[in-house]
């Protein structure tokens, strides 16, 4: 049995794995088109080297996908957080966005988080039906979270 900071390999020959620098362009490289208003570069590099920044490689060492989630401390009910995941544009369908999901949370709760939580575009329905399948549930609407005056669906579960 691998631990949740260990490198696996989903059926289909992709490895989910601990992000590394030379990771990074392409990690950038899927954020900037998957999101209309994409994190920068050295929001990833802050991540580095954190249990909960992963990535989805593919047999011949592409990225496909990636993920950043972090802990935070909360009054002994440690939360949580998935803060981004995306899957380069050539693989969504494929059931990485599933498997780095599920490595993710495998993650938070190792590192004692109770539950997680994200952020959704509330016209974002592709993810909210993947994160309904996890077991997240939809808590509030926040009004015009995104920078474009979108409102965002904060959705959690518990992990333990």
């Amino acid at each position: 049995m691998t631990t949740p900071t260990e490198s696996t390999r989903t059926r289909d020959g992709v490895t989910i794995r601990q992000a590394e620098r030379a990771d990074l362009l392409a990690v950038v490289r899927i954020e900037n088109t998957s999101f209309p208003q994409p994190w920068p570069y050295d929001a990833f590099t802050q991540f580095l080297g954190e249990p909960g920044f992963l990535v989805a490689e593919t047999d011949d060492g592409r990225v496909a996908g990636y993920v950043v989630s972090d802990v935070t401390p909360n009054y002994g009910r440690d939360i949580g957080h998935i803060k981004d995941v995306a899957v380069h544009s050539d693989w969504r369908g494929s059931g990485i966005g599933s498997a780095l999901l599920g490595r993710s949370l495998a993650v938070l709760a190792s590192q004692g988080a109770h539950s997680a939580k994200l952020e959704v575009r509330e016209s974002n329905d592709g993810a909210k039906r993947l994160y309904d399948r996890f077991g997240f549930d939809p808590l509030r609407r926040v009004p015009r979270y995104y920078e474009d005056g979108e409102d965002a669906i904060v959705m959690v579960r518990e992990l333990s």
